[in-house]
């Protein structure tokens, strides 16, 4: 009575702090920062990005306007890694003052200059800038729909145009910005709080009269007469000895949005509807899916073990054919155990990187207002899940009969993350060929392997030695001296053919929701449905535990016991359809041309398929290892 009264006040706890959490504080990121009027706010400038290219270049890499002293922001490691670069910049805004025609600064390309600005024009890079940690977005409305407003990451450096009677094709550059600042103002304390980042770039041929000095007023842009930019009907070429004037307008609008909610704009959708349609659906399939298999399970092993159960005699059990028979080599072990058992720890540790992540995101706690906080995260639970990588690959390999495990502990240690860090490497090595701030810094690079070496390592050697100090796992049966024959399988049941279609279903269940999670990777969109991603992970279990169930089955009954690899490799093998689906999208939905970009682009594609096929993998093996001992477990062995 005393366990049941703790866990109902347990729950209770549990309900008012996710209660809590979402009506009482904002828990994504960043604390809100007032503002009174006339306070200085710094606009900070980040990478500029291209999802033709996929390489991110620091601001300052183009001769942009300069401050006198450049600083760098305190980036985190997952900042790092994804490329972002936060500078200051010479931007000046002033909380709630408008301002008309800034100059920014007046430089005069030359022929190194003009081909850097022309060649990312080409790419379609963005420039990117944050302000009070909200990244600046280009309000473009939809033609579709009148009312409907889709917002765009950054702004394009320039574009590509003809002028009125000419086929030469001109190179253009946005140097006059207009930028929006949204508040919400207290009516109380008159402080106010931003909430929205907006820009419309223009491009304009600026003149004036005279010789160029501080004092220089501008006949295209002047707040003295009230004269601003609207328009791009005469833009600023980009060529060689050519004059290039900055200029920037900074509005201040007033907004019913909240602090709390500032970020729902940005985390919005395009095609939300058709979204959720296919989340839905998916899930509904994958379900009813899921229940037929849990049924017949159910029904057809009822019966089994009932029949098996009843027989009488050892003749009777002989002339039977079945699952049943296998049970003298069922928990044989099979061949490069060694093997699986470091492929079973790692998925272990995947396992539990990407649950603990998952819970924490769906939560709130990785928003994208911290940005690089969920690399940062999963990279230290990465490290952290080492003790029950170590732990569960020393339990296997000690059933196996096992007993140098040091060894075992050194290779789960290593394998998994050495082919990480050497595809990862090579991909870093092109990234520095190309000159990109998406390239990992020598000190990065120290920090990740100190992870690795420092902390990882030691924690599998830790869960292996806990692991191997308990009694090993005991077969529900004996295992005999001399392997059975296995008879010839039907073509059906080939061992490959079997492998390949299991892996449909589980990828059957996740394909939807990759595309969005490719959509955000590649085209630089934000993602944010961790709880449909938490359900469709919960469903992704489900289904490659059953499906490799149902397969080891049917495996068992054609009398073929050799199921430990199978079981492994028949979820798993969802992977290849990953990899063959991000391919397919590479081809239709990305404009990458650069060979470079493209080597990235497949790199890390087989970096996610490898990762993917150890957690499927790990799911499917103990899916099977636990029903295996469970039906055998349960029958009568004469």
């Amino acid at each position: 009575m005393a366990r049941g009264t703790l866990a109902f006040q347990l729950w209770i706890c549990l309900c008012a702090m996710l209660l809590c959490h979402v009506h009482c504080f904002y828990l994504p990121g960043v604390a809100p920062q007032d503002f009174q009027k006339g306070d200085p706010l710094r606009v900070k400038v980040n990478k500029l990005t291209s999802t033709k290219t996929q390489l991110p270049y620091s601001y300052y890499s183009l001769p942009y306007c300069r401050p006198q002293h450049i600083v760098d922001s305190a980036e985190n490691l997952g900042e790092v890694l994804r490329g972002d670069r936060i500078e200051n910049s010479p931007y000046e805004f002033k909380m709630r003052e408008p301002q008309m025609c800034n100059v920014l600064c007046r430089i005069t390309l030359d022929a190194k200059t003009a081909k850097a600005f022309k060649e990312k024009i080409d790419d379609e890079y963005r420039v990117n800038m944050i302000l009070d940690n909200l990244p600046l977005v280009v309000p473009i409305r939809r033609i579709d729909t009148e009312s409907s407003i889709v917002y765009q990451h950054g702004y394009h450096i320039g574009l590509r145009g003809q002028y009125a009677g000419s086929k030469e094709e001109k190179h253009f550059i946005h140097n006059h910005l207009a930028f929006t600042v949204k508040y919400h103002r207290d009516p109380i304390t008159e402080l106010a709080r931003i909430v929205g980042f907006e820009v419309k770039p223009y491009s304009v041929k600026h003149a004036y009269d005279g010789k160029w000095t501080d004092t220089t007023r501008l006949s295209t842009c002047d707040p003295h007469s009230r004269k601003t930019v609207t328009n791009s009907e005469t833009p600023q070429e980009v060529e060689d000895k050519k004059e290039i004037i900055f200029t920037y307008d900074i509005d201040f609008v007033e907004s019913d949005v909240k602090w709390a909610s500032r970020w729902d704009t940005y985390l919005l959708m395009a095609d939300d509807q058709i979204h959720w349609f296919s989340i839905v659906n998916s899930l509904m399939i994958v379900l009813f899916l899921s229940g037929m298999v849990a049924m017949i399970m159910l029904r057809t092993l009822y019966r089994d073990i009932s029949k098996y159960n009843q027989l009488e005699t050892q003749e009777e059990a002989q002339e039977e054919t079945g699952w049943k028979l296998v049970h003298g080599d069922v928990f044989r072990p099979p061949v490069n155990s060694d093997l699986l058992c470091v492929y079973v720890g790692t998925g272990v540790q995947f396992f539990g990187m990407i649950l603990v992540t998952m819970i924490f995101a769906a939560l709130g706690f990785l928003s994208p207002s911290n940005r690089g906080g969920l690399m940062t995260a999963m990279l230290l639970l990465w490290v952290f899940m080492g003790i029950f990588a170590g732990y569960s690959s020393a339990r296997l390999y000690k059933m196996f009969k096992g007993t140098e495990w040091k060894k075992i502990t050194l290779k789960t240690a290593f394998l998994f993350p050495a082919t990480l860090f050497a595809i990862f490497f090579v991909l870093n090595a092109l990234i520095w060929g190309e000159k990109s701030s998406g390239a990992v810094p020598f000190g990065t690079m120290f920090a990740l392997v100190f992870l690795w070496f420092g902390i990882s390592v030691p924690l599998v050697f830790v869960g292996s030695y806990i692991g191997f100090k308990k009694p090993a796992i005991e077969d529900p049966v004996k295992t005999n001296k001399i392997p059975r024959q296995i008879p010839e399988q039907a073509w059906y049941m080939n061992s490959a053919f079997s492998i390949l279609i299991g892996g449909i279903l589980p990828f059957g269940a996740v394909f939807i929701e990759l595309f969005f999670i490719l959509t955000s990777i590649w085209l630089h969109q934000f993602y944010y449905i961790f709880g449909f991603l938490f359900i469709v992970f919960i469903i992704l279990i489900i289904t490659c535990a059953e499906i490799t169930i149902v397969l080891c089955y049917f495996q068992l009954c054609s009398e073929d016991y050799l199921w430990w690899w199978r079981s492994y490799l028949t979820s798993g093998s969802s992977a290849l359809y990953l990899f063959l689906y991000a391919a397919f999208y590479f081809f239709t939905k990305l404009d990458i041309t650069k060979p470079v970009s493209g080597a990235l682009y497949f790199g890390y594609m087989l970096i996610g398929s490898y990762a993917f096929f150890v957690l499927t993998g790990t799911i499917g093996f103990y899916a099977c290892f636990w029903f295996t001992r469970l039906i055998y477990s349960s029958v009568k062995i004469d």
